[in-house]
């Protein structure tokens, strides 16, 4: 890839992040009634739309053959590159930029569905009728000033992107030095203090916290994400206690329903043995009245004979 094509990428890189930015302004000041300069960077481009362009135009212009998959191809690509660039930025500057909990259909906060169509619908736009036309104007510059533009506006991102890093790391210091000192854990409290800090300071600083008025360190939004981890563990607990003492008791019913069940099968073996026994009791009465009754007889017997035999 040589100077020339990398200028050309980088020059429609910085129109589609002017282009996104006035959109995302125009949307802002229409929503606020004001306007206010949005975006990350000082200057007017917001490049998450020039990376997501550039995307399109490189690896997703290929399916326009079809507007239907090259809608959904588009609004998955897009869509996990906002999710990387919020998690990413997230981690970074330890800062959400933007946060989409309200929305229906989000995931974690990040990306939402009707930010996704949008992804999609801005796609075909780009393929079908944005692109051609910027490309066009970038081809009408001749090869030397297309590297000499691309060369200018290089300098004037990077020197943009460092100023930029330098404010953002500010806004984190400031909200970490804020948290350590803050005796409550009220997180519109907090973040009002990050704000005065913050106003105190240059114009990019005051600038900063204009462009993302619901921007809040995530420090912050972590006490809250724990509060709510305690309350579900808490409730977790109760119910595994609850259902440990169900069992218990259930085994405790099973348990004394087998005893009892036990006592009278004891209870009823014993009876029939008393019965059993009372009979053979019984029976062997019988027979030894029989017996005796048998031997006095016999004996009765044998003395009258002998009684007889002592006459003859």
């Amino acid at each position: 890839m040589n100077l020339d094509l990398i200028s050309k990428y980088f020059i429609l890189f910085i129109m589609y992040s002017s282009a996104g930015w006035l959109v995302e302004t125009l949307w802002v000041a229409w929503c606020n009634k004001k306007i206010v300069d949005r975006g990350f960077l000082i200057g007017p481009y917001c490049p998450i739309y020039g990376c997501g362009a550039l995307l399109i135009i490189v690896f997703l212009q290929r399916f326009s053959y079809s507007p239907l998959l090259l809608f959904l191809i588009t609004l998955i690509v897009c869509g996990g590159l906002e999710y990387f660039a919020s998690w990413i930025m997230e981690k970074v500057f330890k800062a959400r930029w933007w946060d989409y909990s309200n929305e229906k259909f989000n995931l974690n906060g990040r990306i939402c569905l009707r930010n996704l169509v949008a992804f999609g619908v801005m796609g075909l736009a780009v393929v079908y009728i944005i692109n051609p036309y910027f490309e066009k104007w970038v081809e009408l510059l001749d090869e030397k000033y297309t590297i000499e533009l691309g060369f200018i506006l290089w300098t004037i991102f990077i020197v943009d992107l460092v100023v930029s890093t330098i404010v953002v790391y500010g806004f984190r210091k400031v909200t970490e030095k804020v948290n350590k000192e803050a005796v409550s854990d009220n997180t519109e409290q907090i973040t009002k203090m990050v704000r005065e800090s913050l106003a105190q300071r240059s114009f990019f600083h005051r600038r900063f916290i204009d462009a993302y008025p619901k921007l809040e360190a995530i420090k912050i939004k972590m006490k809250e994400i724990k509060t709510k981890i305690e309350d579900v563990t808490s409730d977790a607990k109760d119910a595994v206690i609850e259902k440990v003492n169900d069992a218990k008791d259930a085994v405790k019913d099973k348990v004394s329903d087998a005893k009892e069940a036990m006592i009278d099968k004891v209870n009823g073996a014993k009876e029939v043995m008393v019965e059993k026994t009372g009979g053979l009791r019984s029976s062997i009465e019988k027979n030894t009245k029989k017996a005796k009754m048998s031997i006095y007889l016999g004996k009765k017997h044998i003395v009258k004979r002998f009684k007889k035999k002592s006459k003859n």
